[in-house]
């Protein structure tokens, strides 16, 4: 008899097949950084194998893997797109409340897919005690929502 993949064995196969294929990555789809990495803000540091540092509120390196955190976004500090010196000052600020965060708890990591961005950067939510980092930033008035969120900073 023919199975089909709605029958059990073929499902279970196809579950064993992307674990080991996420594991055989090296990039576990959600991961626990007790020993956090100390992170420190990129500036023009290269893009190399292990590099690990923030780019802003929403962006950073880890291990050599370019990370976009998802659902929400921080002001630009490299250029104002709309709110002028203002902007650039909230996205300091968003970026060291972030550094704040991560580098005085411990956090988990989940990843997702990537972004549509020519650098495909993986999407990602980080956790801090099962909370969202992202859900802080915006409570803070740090960030917005995204893709949906009123960009105040303008």
């Amino acid at each position: 008899m023919k199975q089909t993949l709605e029958e059990p064995a073929e499902r279970l196969s196809m579950k064993t097949f992307l674990v080991a294929a996420i594991f055989a990555l090296g990039l576990p789809p959600t991961a626990s950084y007790a020993d956090n990495p100390t992170l420190q803000m990129c500036g023009n540091r290269a893009n190399t194998a292990d590099k690990t540092c923030l780019v802003d509120g929403d962006t950073l390196w880890l291990q050599g893997e370019n990370i976009r955190l998802k659902d929400f976004d921080t002001p630009e500090p490299q250029s104002a797109i709309c709110g002028g010196e203002r902007e650039k000052a909230l996205a300091h600020q968003a970026s060291a409340r972030l550094l704040e965060l991560l580098n005085g708890n411990e956090w988990t990591i989940e990843r997702f897919g990537y972004d549509s961005t020519s650098s495909k950067r993986r999407l990602a939510t980080i956790r801090i005690n099962g909370r969202d980092v992202g859900d802080i930033l915006i409570e803070e008035r740090l960030a917005r929502r995204w893709p949906d969120g009123d960009e105040f900073w303008c």
